[in-house]
């Protein structure tokens, strides 16, 4: 894609140049929905949900269940992509911590959401 003629906006819209690369990678994950899995929710049993089967985190992203965390869409709803950084990166801080043993991780009382963006 390259930067097109600018609209009514007074942005650039994106026009395709046909180029297609290839990476090679290791992993990928997919994070492109803006809903709950119901299969995932479901397949964990004990885990603290609310509304349309969104997961209870605390403010690091521990759910209820010991060494289970969580972040993103599936704890607030459809957010913004930071907001889902966010959460990773508090998520990730905490699992380190409990893995080094500088924390220690509990699993926190049902109904307790630390979200900014849960919907209503």
């Amino acid at each position: 894609m390259i930067p097109g003629e600018t609209d009514v906006s007074g942005r650039r819209k994106p026009e395709p140049t046909g180029e297609k690369i290839s990476i090679d990678v290791e992993q990928v994950i997919v994070a492109i929905g803006q809903r709950s899995n119901p299969v995932l929710v479901r397949s964990v049993e004990g885990l603290n949900l609310w509304g349309d089967g969104y997961v209870v985190v605390d403010k690091e992203g521990r759910t209820n269940l010991e060494r289970i965390y969580a972040g993103g869409d599936i704890t607030t709803g459809a957010a913004t992509v930071i907001s889902a950084m966010g959460a990773g990166k508090r998520a990730a801080r905490a699992i380190d911590n409990f893995i080094m043993g500088k924390k220690e991780s509990q699993p926190q009382p049902s109904g307790q959401v630390q979200s900014q963006n849960k919907p209503q």
